[in-house]
């Protein structure tokens, strides 16, 4: 890629990870990864904040980028081996709160990539809670991003 393309590319990322707003609920800081060009599967992560007095829950996401798409978490098995795991119930999202979707933790699983997913591409997802409803992202495909960018510190 030339310097002007990943300029361009860069500032097309930015704009695009804006905030995503329904009623209370506010998605940011998404971004989506794969592991190489020819995988057939990838994950998307970001924050989802509901500044609402009462708990929503994520309950599904949909995106044509993938055949199947899940909310997943990973789980620490009985051998010691991390796994990773469908969640059906989806991810509850308190009043007041945020809920981190990011690697090595909860996250929206994108399987059988509909078309392969480069740095700088994005992709369309919908997410479903259960009292906002809809709210759809457009995710930066970020494949330089380190595991912990974005992740909350806390100081005590």
């Amino acid at each position: 890629m030339t310097f002007k393309t990943t300029f361009a590319a860069s500032v097309a990322a930015i704009c695009f990870a804006g905030a995503a707003f329904a009623a209370d609920i506010t998605v940011t800081d998404s971004y989506a990864r794969v592991s190489s060009k020819a995988a057939k599967s990838g994950a998307a992560f970001m924050m989802i904040e509901n500044a609402s007095d009462s708990d929503d829950r994520l309950i599904a996401a949909h995106s044509d980028a993938a055949k199947l798409v899940q909310l997943h978490t990973h789980k620490e098995g009985e051998n010691g081996v991390m796994q990773m795991l469908h969640v059906e119930e989806g991810f509850a999202v308190a009043a007041s709160a945020t809920h981190m979707l990011q690697r090595g933790g909860d996250h929206v699983m994108l399987m059988g990539l509909t078309r392969p997913l480069e740095h700088g591409d994005t992709v369309d997802l919908t997410l479903v809670f259960e009292k906002a409803g809809e709210v759809t992202v457009t995710v930066p495909v970020d494949l330089e991003r380190k595991a912990d960018h974005g992740a909350m510190k806390h100081s005590h």
